[in-house]
């Protein structure tokens, strides 16, 4: 008798299904293979659960990349700490356990400093810049592991060294930790932090386990042979730095930061038809080992107080920015534009604020192009062309001039910015949260005050 299919059910998108049918008077429900039943076990203790469908489509390269450059990390980090045990004296018949004790003590102390101190020094902006940063510390964890081997080489100043490198790898640990928060929030899609970061240290545990059994055979091998330590050295560091940076390339973010905010909106201004990039292709121009160069240093976030110092320079100020919810400020000897945020400002106007920040930019872009550079914007109406003739006065240009610029951008901004938040969401950018960064001051004002001149 032919039996019906009366049920399927699946665990997961990618899992074998349960078919449940009847036939013969019975219900009868098919079982798995046993090597679809180990592949579902695999899933389960090293994948979030629900993959794919739970994480970022970039979740799987990401991991494959990140699970070579923890292999390659952990035997170079064998080979250092086989030269620190050398430099801090096991093996030698003359070094005491006080000075042992004494030297690990300074080292880890450093260490703790070093880390304060990058936390506090650079902490706000790695969430900004997640990938530069994680790039950054796998080079860094490289140089010092790079100490490490030759501290032997140099008793004398062991201390001084071991130190040097106990705070980079304290570094290391804050921005590795940091980054690692911000790509685990883009990877997972149900809210579902707390599993991606499981499941992502289950599979490092794993591959540090490999490594570790490996690093008992190598170990013996490099004892005392340089050649073949150092060779092991280069090969694994090159690896480890090939693979984290075909990691952080191949991360495609959808939230906008300072870095590919400027490249959407360059592209965006230069092309004809106002064209706007994918995050894909915005996320591949990205750089990652250095900051993207910009004419102007943006301020985001300003005090009034750095560049008001007279009331008409807040009445000018106030003036020239309409009624928006931010004010902007350009100090043109210095190359710095400043932007004050409202207490009340959103989101998105933040972001218009950056939109009309890089409208400068490209302006300040232009002008070099007509100085025998290459073309980077299109001159699209009179406001634009307004714009590029006061700025092409350089630091000649007086104090009025450079209220002017910043009303002239203003109003490129109001005419362009509804079309390129359209365009930002329907090209699969999200506008909200950002990664723009602002800092923390915050202002009020009131124009009719300031036009009556009793508020100021």
């Amino acid at each position: 008798m032919v039996s019906t299919v009366l049920c399927e059910e699946r665990y997961g998108s990618q899992s074998e299904p349960n078919i449940y049918s009847y036939g013969d008077g019975k219900l009868s429900k098919n079982n798995f293979s046993r090597t679809s039943s180990i592949r579902q076990i695999f899933r389960a203790v090293f994948l979030p659960q629900g993959y794919p469908d739970s994480v970022s489509s970039d979740y799987l390269q990401y991991q494959v990349w990140d699970t070579i450059q923890a292999f390659c990390s952990c035997i170079t980090g064998t080979l250092a700490t086989q030269a620190m045990l050398k430099g801090v004296g096991v093996g030698d018949e003359s070094a005491t356990a006080a000075a042992a004790t004494i030297t690990w003590i300074l080292k880890d102390g450093s260490g703790m400093i070093g880390r304060i101190l990058f936390a506090w020094y650079q902490g706000t902006s790695l969430d900004c810049d997640a990938k530069r940063w994680r790039l950054f510390a796998d080079i860094l964890n490289d140089l010092a592991i790079c100490i490490e081997l030759v501290s032997p080489l140099f008793p004398s100043v062991f201390v001084i060294i071991a130190c040097v490198s106990s705070v980079f790898r304290s570094i290391v640990g804050v921005a590795g930790g940091a980054t690692r928060a911000a790509l685990t929030m883009h990877q997972a899609r149900r809210n579902n932090m707390a599993d991606v970061s499981a499941k992502d240290g289950s599979q490092e545990t794993l591959v540090n386990l490999a490594a570790l059994l490996i690093g008992l055979v190598i170990t013996p091998l490099a004892s005392g042979n340089y050649m073949l330590t150092w060779s092991l050295f280069f090969i694994f560091t090159f690896l480890h730095l090939y693979a984290n940076y075909r990691a952080v390339t191949c991360v495609v973010m959808e939230t906008l930061n300072q870095t590919r905010l400027h490249l959407l909106v360059q592209v965006f201004l230069q092309s004809p038809d106002l064209h706007m990039l994918s995050p894909a292709k915005t996320n591949a121009m990205e750089p990652v080992l250095w900051k993207q160069e910009k004419p102007l240093k943006v301020n985001l976030g300003s005090s009034l107080a750095t560049f008001i110092s007279s009331f008409d320079d807040l009445q000018d100020c106030l003036k020239c920015n309409g009624n928006e919810i931010f004010l902007f400020g350009l100090d043109i000897k210095k190359g710095i534009l400043n932007i004050v945020l409202h207490e009340d400002i959103t989101v998105k106007q933040i972001i218009k604020a950056c939109f009309q920040a890089e409208v400068i930019q490209c302006a300040y872009q232009q002008v070099k192009f007509l100085q025998g550079g290459t073309p980077t914007v299109l001159l699209k109406d009179q406001s634009q062309g307004e714009l590029i003739e006061y700025i092409r006065k350089g630091k000649s240009m007086t104090k009025s001039e450079t209220w002017e610029v910043l009303r002239l951008s203003a109003r490129v901004a109001d005419h362009l910015f509804p079309r390129f938040l359209k365009d930002l969401e329907m090209a699969g950018w999200k506008s909200e949260p950002t990664q723009l960064c602002p800092d923390e001051w915050r202002a009020r004002w009131n124009l009719q005050g300031v036009q009556d001149k009793k508020i100021y």
